[in-house]
């Protein structure tokens, strides 16, 4: 999800992520958890034990931005699962966040995006989501995400384009594709780190939150209008395409017709002060 962020300009980005916090470049200090440090020759202070957020920014940064990764690349298996397994590891407490927060708050009408870190190859943040609290049904282009509820009940709809024929003249003009049904239920904190794809996983999805919910993401590469990663939002059409010509849906309740949309006017998507343990960005000469 994007940044739902600094206003999500994507779901992650404002629009431009659903899960995010912001667009390209290198570390971002302003609002997140970053530090910079340059190592000096001959100092040795005491090592602490990494935190659990810095366990997982240095997976991260291996896997995406290290010697072996490509630039957007889907990272290869043990990749996944080494940073799926530092994620499945972080409480909430890890994070410094708990229920009772004022994001949470029921009656809130707005999500709230928590900034640690975002580079040009990947991007950590969290989602706050009051009790009703919706984030729409958006796409990920390009993009390996993951998604660990820290707690709550969220209710998750998520869809992957279906490989049926698309290429109806009629069908294109009204702007409709066929989606598959990847997931649709509720995820109950504790429970294991979610990963979509570019082509698998729920590419697209939505989220609901039953309870006071917090999700936390990482995503790479971040959304990047530049790079044509634009967060796009999607409605469920409640009817198939009128042409003629349009090719039936290849199953039943498993497809649905998805038609491009503006970001919805009754989603909000608002920045705030990451609170808990900081990220060290250590800089070496």
């Amino acid at each position: 999800m994007r940044a739902a962020s600094r206003s999500r300009g994507t779901a992650g980005r404002g629009q431009g992520t659903p899960a995010r916090g912001g667009g390209g470049g290198g570390a971002r200090s302003s609002g997140g958890a970053v530090e910079r440090r340059r190592s000096r020759a001959g100092a040795h202070p005491a090592m602490a034990a990494p935190t659990a957020v810095q366990r997982l920014f240095e997976a991260c940064r291996e896997v995406f931005s290290g010697p072996e990764a490509s630039a957007g690349a889907v990272p290869p298996p043990p990749g996944v699962e080494r940073i799926k397994s530092v994620l499945d590891s972080i409480t909430a407490a890890d994070v410094s966040l708990t229920p009772n927060m004022s994001y949470f708050r029921r009656g809130t009408p707005k999500i709230t995006y928590l900034h640690l870190y975002e580079c040009k190859d990947f991007s950590i943040g969290i989602f706050c989501l009051p009790p009703r609290g919706v984030i729409p049904l958006h796409n990920h282009p390009g993009m390996t995400v993951f998604s660990k509820l820290l707690f709550g009940a969220l209710y998750v709809k998520s869809y992957d384009w279906a490989e049926a024929s698309q290429d109806s003249a009629d069908v294109q003009l009204q702007g409709l594709r066929i989606a598959k049904v990847k997931a649709d239920g509720i995820l109950n904190a504790p429970c294991e780190t979610s990963v979509l794809y570019p082509e698998d996983g729920g590419n697209l999805h939505c989220f609901t939150a039953q309870t006071a919910c917090a999700v936390l993401d990482v995503l790479g590469p971040p959304y990047d209008d530049g790079s044509g990663r634009h967060c796009q939002y999607y409605n469920v059409s409640s009817s198939a395409p009128s042409a003629g010509d349009s090719k039936p849906l290849p199953g039943s309740d498993g497809y649905a017709w998805l038609k491009e949309s503006e970001q919805p006017k009754d989603f909000h998507l608002v920045g705030s002060t990451y609170m808990g343990p900081r990220i060290l960005d250590k800089e070496f000469p």
